[in-house]
């Protein structure tokens, strides 16, 4: 558990927040950090394939407090959060949770929250990596609608894998262990108000721990691990593998703002027949009509197997032309394969279609292959 590494050691200076988790993964052995929400997010516990197995086999915790929260409140709290969203959110209840698209006027893909519904008038939106709380703000300033925006004190916790019930009981009691999938609770743990969902960033059996007092995040990791460690749980870090075996994208890397639902196969999130306006109806209405362009694929890659993941864009090429571009890239030991997500031209993406990738000037073949690469049904984390 010791870590002699002090944190200044990864600081970039106070535009970058620490969590309140920071300290405690540096203590149990975070060796490196990325930046995510202009925060600091734990990226290295190690050998990232043993992370990888410590999920999928037993129970990891990692800091998540990157993942933040934007809050609207009011009385038409729940009319402005469908104006922003495409989604039908009409009969989502109070303690339910669902993925969504925050679309803007083109149709672009701004950000793709879990929506937490705490209330009629209170929602969350748990935000990947874009300035999603700006965006907001600023629609709310011409809506006409009687809402409060804000970032809450709110810093969530993964405990993701199979032994993650295990651990919650052994945390907090059977109560949270009895949610349903996409549903959440309140928690009051002695004196320290949490929200605990059946949710994650991983497809396996997993919670999130929503902390809504940062100056107990020190107290409430140590807590999880000193109770979790005898039943296998591990510190650790979000698994590139898995999710990229689950087929979930990654803002910024899978789709951005130029990325509109259509192309990344998320049309299923996309209600046009809903009574209720919002931000991007009209411009989606027309990309539908239209068709696109592109399509997210997956890919498997030929060769020995990828060290690390791609950390730029590998061109997909057709008779050498390119049609595309590799947008993450993994090898999963648990498959034996080089697997992928790319953006292609729509033409080339039909399953069974070769191609080519150019990894700096190693070009190898591929195959495009169904997404999710691994567990198609998501039973892992909805049946278990």
């Amino acid at each position: 558990m010791t870590n002699d590494l002090d944190f200044s050691q990864f600081s970039f200076g106070t535009q970058v927040r620490k969590s309140p988790f920071s300290d405690a993964a540096l203590r149990w052995g975070a060796k490196g950090f990325s930046v995510y929400n202009h925060m600091y997010i734990p990226r290295d516990f190690g050998d990232p394939v043993q992370n990888f197995w410590n999920l999928v086999n037993e129970a990891i915790l990692c800091d998540v407090a990157v993942e933040r929260q934007v809050e609207i409140k009011g009385p038409d709290a729940a009319k402005f959060t469908q104006f922003l969203s495409c989604r039908d959110l009409s009969k989502c209840e109070v303690g339910q949770c669902k993925y969504v698209l925050i679309t803007d006027q083109a149709g672009g893909i701004i950000n793709d929250p879990i929506l937490l519904k705490l209330a009629d008038d209170h929602f969350w939106l748990s935000i990947a990596d874009s300035d999603v709380l700006l965006w907001v703000r600023g629609v709310a300033v011409n809506a006409g609608m009687d809402v409060e925006i804000s970032e809450p004190d709110v810093s969530p916790l993964q405990l993701q894998g199979p032994k993650s019930r295990d651990v919650l009981r052994a945390a907090f009691g059977d109560a949270p262990t009895e949610l349903k999938y996409y549903r959440f609770m309140e928690y009051n743990w002695d004196g320290v108000p949490l929200i605990i969902s059946r949710t994650g960033w991983s497809s396996e059996l997993g919670y999130e721990i929503f902390l809504r007092d940062g100056s107990a995040g020190d107290e409430l990791w140590e807590h999880i691990m000193q109770v979790g460690t005898p039943l296998g749980l591990k510190p650790g870090h979000t698994s590139s593998i898995r999710r990229i075996e689950a087929g979930m994208m990654s803002y910024h890397a899978d789709m951005t703002l130029a990325n509109n639902p259509y192309e990344l196969n998320l049309g299923r999130l996309v209600d046009l027949g809903i009574d209720a306006d919002f931000v991007s109806k009209a411009a989606l209405k027309d990309i539908k009509a239209e068709g696109v362009a592109q399509r997210l694929i997956g890919l498997e890659i030929d060769g020995e197997p990828l060290v690390g993941s791609n950390d730029f864009c590998w061109p997909v090429l057709v008779e050498g032309a390119q049609v595309g571009q590799v947008t993450s890239a993994i090898h999963s030991p648990r498959l034996g394969k080089n697997i992928a997500l790319a953006m292609v031209q729509s033409e080339h993406a039909s399953v069974g279609g070769v191609a080519c990738v150019d990894i700096l000037d190693d070009q190898r073949m591929c195959t495009v292959v169904p997404i999710p690469f691994y567990d198609p049904k998501k039973s892992l984390a909805s049946t278990s």
